[in-house]
């Protein structure tokens, strides 16, 4: 490998790396359910975040996202999408601070809803389209006319292990008996922030002129 294309790598590893590890939607969700639920729960969302996030990479290769980057009707329909999604979501936990005190989750648990946590990670990713345009912004550090024939595979290869790394990570640190019970013992305080955030950030999104 060429060292002007390793650094290339180099560099979208990083970007990706640093754009994951960032306090966002994403990671508050996982963090509530790694908290509230256990850690399988928390590891099948994360898991569908980064299928999500994978997903918008093939199509920013593809050049599909940057069409739709080119059309601002497109755009507005994924971020009224995704702001409306993350109002729903605020609410949701805006109700489980107000719900009374809850017996802790049983072991089963977790199973029964890891399909229905997975493709809310999955959605959290494709109503968002901040990640439509960072995957563009990736792919365009990555790719070039020059670059080798293994050098998407590389990016989406190398970015699916730092993102189940990452989301991966905060679904195990957040459900360590230490964070869940720090959740037992400030329920309320802890979904009302994720309520909050998640309001936000759906506020933020659907009045952002991205």
């Amino acid at each position: 490998m060429a060292p002007e294309h390793l650094y290339q790598l180099l560099l979208v590893y990083a970007t990706y790396l640093i754009a994951t590890a960032s306090p966002g939607p994403s990671n508050m969700a996982i963090m509530g359910v790694a908290m509230s639920q256990g850690r399988a729960s928390a590891l099948a969302l994360a898991l569908g975040v980064t299928t999500g996030s994978l997903f918008w990479a093939v199509l920013a290769a593809t050049g599909v996202s940057a069409i739709l980057a080119s059309y601002a009707e497109a755009l507005f329909i994924i971020k009224v999408a995704g702001g409306l999604y993350l109002l729903y979501l605020a609410c949701k936990a805006a109700r489980s601070a107000l719900a009374p005190r809850r017996p802790a989750p049983e072991a089963g648990g977790a199973t029964a809803n890891a399909w229905q946590l997975y493709r809310r990670g999955v959605l959290l990713h494709l109503t968002n389209p901040k990640a439509v345009l960072a995957w563009i912004a990736i792919m365009s550090l990555g790719l070039r006319a020059d670059s080798p024939s293994y050098t998407f595979p590389a990016i989406v290869m190398g970015c699916a292990v730092l993102g189940l790394f990452v989301f991966g990570g905060y679904a195990v640190v957040f459900s360590t008996p230490l964070m869940v019970r720090a959740y037992q013992r400030s329920r309320r305080w802890i979904e009302g922030i994720l309520s909050a955030a998640f309001a936000y950030a759906g506020i933020r999104l659907l009045l952002s002129k991205t």
